[in-house]
């Protein structure tokens, strides 16, 4: 009987520094692969924002001030899904667990809205599966995101 299980694409494994430019630079690569995958525009838009958002909060939080820190990021496609996997040295998050991702309170004045915020609530919304864990100075966060709809021939 053959084999009708989703098959995994290639992996794209990257190296980067947690600098604002690299960040870019791996987005683009992403963007790529699952252009390459067969992903449409809506649902790599989907992964791109959710992989900036994790990817940026590493550059901002977990790294900080120090600006010199090493980031790995593997993405795997099996058909519609994408695992994504982050590790870095960076600093634990606090708890040492997720952030609970609550949307920033909208219903003030003006002057009191936020500037921030949105970030976890965006990730978890829109992905279907986050775990994180620090082991041995390292985090390890993992995103499962699926894409919408049909492939694109693009």
């Amino acid at each position: 009987m053959p084999d009708t299980s989703p098959q995994s694409s290639p992996s794209l494994e990257l190296s980067l520094g947690s600098s604002p430019q690299e960040i870019r630079a791996a987005l683009d690569r992403v963007r790529r692969a699952l252009r390459d995958a067969g992903w449409d525009d809506e649902a790599r838009g989907t992964a791109e924002l959710v992989l900036a958002e994790a990817l940026n909060n590493i550059v901002e939080h977990a790294y900080g001030s120090a600006g010199d820190g090493q980031i790995r990021l593997s993405v795997v496609t099996r058909g519609r899904t994408a695992e994504l996997v982050i590790c870095d040295g960076g600093g634990v998050m606090p708890g040492r667990r997720l952030p609970e991702g609550a949307p920033p309170r909208l219903d003030v004045g003006p002057p009191e809205l936020p500037a921030g915020g949105f970030g976890w609530h965006l990730i978890r919304r829109l992905s279907d599966h986050l775990s994180y864990r620090h082991d041995d100075g390292r985090n390890r966060l993992e995103i499962r995101i699926r894409a919408e709809g049909e492939a694109s021939q693009d």
